[in-house]
């Protein structure tokens, strides 16, 4: 039976800090702030595939106040959550998200985002969908304050 979750992952943007989607450095003057990598596109598939599991989010398998996960890579929680599916001998059938932000243009990197989750998630790449928009530059996204992310996941269970 097929299994669908969502997620949804936002972090404020700050100087000092390297912009990680997607397992991929994006150049730009400021990143995303948080306890790991801050990569706001892996957390949201990872809570996506966590919820098809009817599991808790990314914050209760890492929390921010464990010292293990400071400045970890996020592919790390996405193996995780592939891992937990392996375990119940389900399959990932698909991942789909969407980045939303501003500043910077995120389609030149979409490409090489969707291998990186592709190969965290032990995926074919065709099976990770990866869109960009902005928010018309209305709220803290159009202000260029932060990046959300949200996705959805389909993963067979027996």
């Amino acid at each position: 039976m097929v299994h669908v979750g969502i997620g949804y992952d936002v972090h404020a943007l700050v100087e000092g800090r390297k912009l990680i989607l997607g397992g991929v450095e994006i150049p730009h003057h400021k990143g995303l702030d948080g306890h790991s990598d801050a990569d706001a596109l892996m957390h949201a598939i990872c809570d996506a595939i966590l919820g098809a599991l009817g599991e808790a989010d990314i914050g209760h398998f890492f929390p921010n106040t464990d010292p293990r996960w400071k400045g970890a890579a996020s592919r790390v929680f996405l193996r995780e959550a592939a891992r937990l599916v392996e375990l119940r001998r389900g399959g990932i059938v698909n991942v789909d998200a969407t980045v939303i932000a501003q500043e910077p243009k995120i389609f030149p990197h979409i490409q090489a985002m969707k291998l990186r989750i592709a190969e965290a998630l032990g995926l074919a790449p065709e099976r990770v969908g990866i869109k960009a928009t902005t928010n018309e530059r209305m709220g803290f996204i159009g202000r260029e304050e932060g990046i959300a992310a949200m996705a959805v996941a389909s993963v067979d269970l027996p």
